[in-house]
C-alpha cells in the first residue's frame, strides 16, 4: 500500500499537474479579474519550472558533490537500480540513469571495488517477470566481470527496499564496511538517509549530474528537459521528507 500511496502522492506533486489545475480553475471560474489572475499564476509556474536556470540553481543546493577516491579500495560497490526499462514487446534496455551502470563497472574494473552489489528489481504497479538484476546481471557478463563478483538483488522496489534487502546480502558475503554506494547525484541525498537509517555504513559516489556547464541565452528558453529534471528533484525531495519521517 505504501509503494502505491508514494507514487500517487509523487503524481500529484508533479509541477506540471499544478498547471493544468491552475488553468482548468481559471477555464471554470466566473470572475473574469480571478480569471486572469489564475492564468498569470499558471504561466509563471510553467516558467518557472521550464527553464534550465531555475533547475540548475536548485541543482547546485541538492546534489551531493563529487567524490574522488584516492588510493582507496572497499569491499564492494552497491549500485542502486532505477536505470533500467522495459518496452511493451519486452525488452528491456538502459535509460537515462544508465551513468549508475557504467560509473559502478568503472569502479570495479579499477579495482576501487571488489564486488559489485547491484540491487533492484521490478518497480512497476503491474509487474511482470521482468527485473532490473536479471539485465545488468547479463550485461556485467558481456562485459568481462566475473561471476563471482557479482552479487544480486532482485527484490527491491525503491530505495527503502534496496537498503533493507542489500543489507543481509552484505553481511552474509562477509563484505567489510564502508561500501561505496553509486546512484544519480540528484537521487543520492535520499539514498544515503535511507542507508544510514538501516545501518548500512557506505561512502556516497554521485554520478549523472544534470547541472549545465555554464550558463547560456538558451538556459533562460523553456523546453520539455528542464521541465523533467524539476520533476525529477520535485520527487527526491518529497521522498526525503517522507524518509526522515519513517
Amino acid at each position: 500500500m505504501y509503494f502505491v500511496l508514494s507514487k500517487v502522492l509523487v503524481g500529484f506533486a508533479m509541477p506540471l499537474f499544478w498547471v493544468v489545475a491552475v488553468l482548468i480553475y481559471a477555464a471554470f471560474i466566473g470572475n473574469n479579474r480571478r480569471r486572469k489572475q489564475a492564468v498569470i499564476v499558471g504561466l509563471i509556474v510553467l516558467y518557472f519550472f521550464s527553464v534550465k536556470i531555475t533547475a540548475d540553481m536548485f541543482a547546485r543546493l541538492w546534489d551531493t558533490p563529487p567524490y574522488i577516491p584516492h588510493n582507496q579500495t572497499y569491499s564492494a560497490v552497491v549500485i542502486l537500480g532505477g536505470m533500467v526499462s522495459e518496452d511493451r514487446q519486452g525488452n528491456s534496455y538502459f535509460n537515462n540513469a544508465a551513468d549508475r551502470y557504467y560509473k559502478g563497472l568503472m569502479l570495479y574494473r579499477a579495482g576501487v571495488a571488489k564486488k559489485i552489489v547491484f540491487t533492484g528489481g521490478n518497480a512497476s504497479l503491474n509487474p511482470g517477470k521482468f527485473t532490473e538484476a536479471a539485465f545488468v546481471h547479463s550485461e556485467l557478463l558481456k562485459a568481462g566481470v566475473a561471476d563471482s563478483s557479482i552479487i544480486l538483488e532482485s527484490k527491491a522496489r525503491n530505495t527503502m527496499e534496496n537498503a533493507a534487502f542489500t543489507k543481509p546480502l552484505l553481511q552474509k558475503n562477509h563484505l567489510k564496511p564502508p561500501y561505496l554506494l553509486v546512484t544519480s547525484a540528484s537521487h543520492m541525498p535520499r539514498a544515503k538517509l535511507l542507508f544510514k537509517k538501516a545501518g548500512i555504513d557506505i561512502v556516497a559516489y554521485p554520478c549523472q549530474y544534470q547541472e549545465s556547464a555554464e550558463l547560456s541565452f538558451f538556459d533562460f528558453l523553456p523546453d520539455t528537459e528542464s521541465m523533467e529534471q524539476w520533476n525529477t528533484y520535485v520527487k527526491e525531495v518529497i521522498g526525503y521528507v517522507i524518509a526522515l519521517c519513517r
